[in-house]
């Protein structure tokens, strides 16, 4: 039995006792559910830990979480294992259901007509790769780290675990919006199914503000019974996805086919009314529909054989929806010219001045079997970052706890439940889409960092002088990146310096390929051709942060700036007490 073997039992074995004695105090919640560091024992402690909080910084800035650790250290505190059930088949499906729900239903209308016209086709393509670059940097960490903190896991052991908080906060943020969005989406397409307005189904409360006074209580509701199916079995839930991703599927070939059979080429004509800059300022808006695969990330550490499906599952279900989502795009601006599209329900309407009305009903059906299976994988996933996050005591051990009988994280389950469910309650769509997509876009270029610094750097490996040029070759890949996406958000014209930008970013990744040797190998499953992908990553996603309004870039820095004094004044003490007990 190895030591990290040894310590992983002690600890599991520790936590059995500790839960023990809870049910004997009737499962009441105590302080030291929450708060049981040495920092936070006393008011004396606590100041002593405030003092001390630059030299702390410092430390965990600097630290970095062994894979090990991540993997059985961090992993036993929940005190109960989950359990590996999924197969790649299960990941595919899960995939799926997370990734093509409400988005290409809702997006599509205001991007085609407004932003992009015909070409929004291929910002599902510019969207689409570079969701599949990041799709393959997940798949890399999620099969040699095969834990449920997914992306902040990842972060934790190549950037530290400042870096690891303030995504995870996002991530927070993410799923909770994300979801919110999508059940508010839900009940305006119930609303169509049963020919009513949406505001019909919804409580109007005059004393509110307009973005907050149309309240939701049927998106309270599917995310309550949502909670409950994601909390009773991994394995169910997996199930009920499945067939209803099926549904879902059905219902999109359905929707292609049919309306192809009313298409006419002329109204791809003109294909760019927009130009360039509007199929790449639709791409940054079309990236929110495929969100949703970083969930399937988070399974690992209930997947058989994590080497062998999580690629399958993770990279087979990306294919299946950018195939899926360009067809329906290609279907919707065939049927009729770009700026008869509605922005609302385009495909209901489409239907209808095609001379089929009665498929708005099997439109509304798809999207509410779409947006069903998005909050389910969602439900399950956010649970899982939540664990994981509270494993290290950055946020209360209380949300890490697995239930010993159904091997799910029932509390970190429950309380993402409320959080969702109250944002969804008062909260319009429109405030909620571009604060997601800025949050998600902001992480998936770290982990694409993350990776670089993996296959690049290992202490004890890594010479001082490779490590110097691997800071030179990084610091040049994402300079030149921001410098490309200020120019392109302060609407330059010009072609001169994104020729330039474009050359540094070139043979900066170029500089790190020939003068920086790899000083670590993939195990099991690596991302192809090191550092173009990663770097490209980084780029686009760059890119597509520049398009987003600078509204949603204040709101995202007002949130990080609360993650940064929640956690210089509990998560780090917290975290760094925690370090020294293991």
């Amino acid at each position: 039995m190895t030591s990290s073997q040894r310590l992983t039992q002690e600890l599991l074995c520790n936590t059995l006792k500790s839960e023990a004695k809870s049910r004997r105090r009737c499962c009441t919640l105590t302080k030291n559910d929450f708060l049981p560091e040495k920092s936070f024992s006393s008011w004396r402690d606590y100041l002593s830990a405030l003092r001390a909080t630059p030299s702390r910084f410092v430390h965990q800035l600097t630290n970095r979480s062994l894979e090990e650790q991540e993997i059985h250290e961090v992993r036993a505190r929940s005190g109960h294992e989950m359990r590996r059930t999924l197969t790649w088949w299960d990941l595919m499906w899960l995939g799926v259901g997370a990734v093509i729900g409400s988005g290409i239903f809702v997006l599509t209308g205001l991007e085609t007509r407004d932003v992009a016209g015909p070409a929004v086709v291929v910002s599902y393509v510019v969207s689409g790769v570079s969701a599949m670059l990041t799709v393959f940097c997940y798949t890399e960490f999620a099969v040699e780290i095969p834990v449920a903190g997914g992306s902040f896991a990842y972060l934790r052991v190549e950037l530290g675990d400042f870096i690891a908080f303030i995504a995870a906060g996002n991530i927070i943020l993410e799923s909770i919006i994300g979801g919110a969005a999508v059940a508010r989406s839900w009940t305006s397409y119930f609303a169509t199914l049963c020919n009513h307005e949406p505001d019909d189904f919804r409580i109007t409360v005059h004393q509110l503000s307009a973005d907050y006074s149309h309240l939701d209580p049927i998106a309270v509701g599917v995310i309550a019974i949502i909670c409950v199916l994601a909390a009773l079995s991994t394995k169910g839930s997996s199930r009920f996805n499945y067939f209803a991703s099926i549904v879902h599927v059905a219902i999109i070939v359905f929707i292609i086919v049919a309306g192809l059979t009313k298409a006419d080429t002329k109204n791809f004509s003109p294909f760019t009314p927009y130009g360039v800059r509007g199929i790449f300022t639709a791409s940054a808006v079309l990236f929110f529909a495929y969100l949703g695969f970083d969930a399937v990330a988070t399974m690992a550490e209930e997947t058989k054989d994590p080497g062998r499906n999580i690629p399958i599952g993770l990279v087979g279900s990306m294919v299946i929806a950018v195939f899926a989502y360009c067809f329906m795009a290609v279907t919707l601006c065939l049927m009729q010219p770009y700026y008869d599209v509605d922005p609302d329900a385009a495909f209901s309407v489409a239907f209808e001045k095609v001379g089929m009305g009665w498929a708005k009903y099997i439109v509304a059906l798809g999207a509410l079997e779409g947006m069903t299976t998005v909050l389910l994988v969602g439900s399950v996933s956010q649970a899982r970052y939540l664990t994981h996050i509270a494993r290290t005591h950055m946020l209360p051990p209380w949300f890490a706890y697995v239930n010993d009988r159904t091997g799910t994280p029932v509390n970190a389950t429950i309380v993402m439940m409320f959080g969702t469910a109250t944002v969804a309650l008062f909260t319009s769509l429109d405030v909620l889409s571009d604060l997601l997509s800025i949050s998600t876009l902001f992480i998936f270029m770290l982990v694409a960092l993350a990776l670089l610094v993996r296959r690049y750097y290992v202490r004890g490996v890594t010479t001082s002088n490779d490590q110097k040029k691997l800071t030179s070759c990084i610091a040049i890949i994402v300079g030149s990146s921001v410098a490309t996406a200020v120019y392109w958000g302060l609407q330059g014209e010009g072609w001169i310096w994104y020729v330039i930008t474009i050359t540094i970013w070139f043979f900066g990744t170029l500089s790190l390929r020939l003068l920086v040797p790899q000083a670590r190998e993939p195990r099991i499953w690596g991302v192809p051709f090191v550092p173009w992908v990663p770097s490209t990553s980084i780029l686009i996603n760059m890119f597509l942060l520049s398009s987003i309004d600078k509204d949603s870039f204040i709101r995202f820095g007002v949130w990080s700036l609360l993650l940064i004094v929640y956690y210089a004044l509990i998560g780090l003490h917290a975290s760094y007490d925690t370090s020294f007990e293991t």
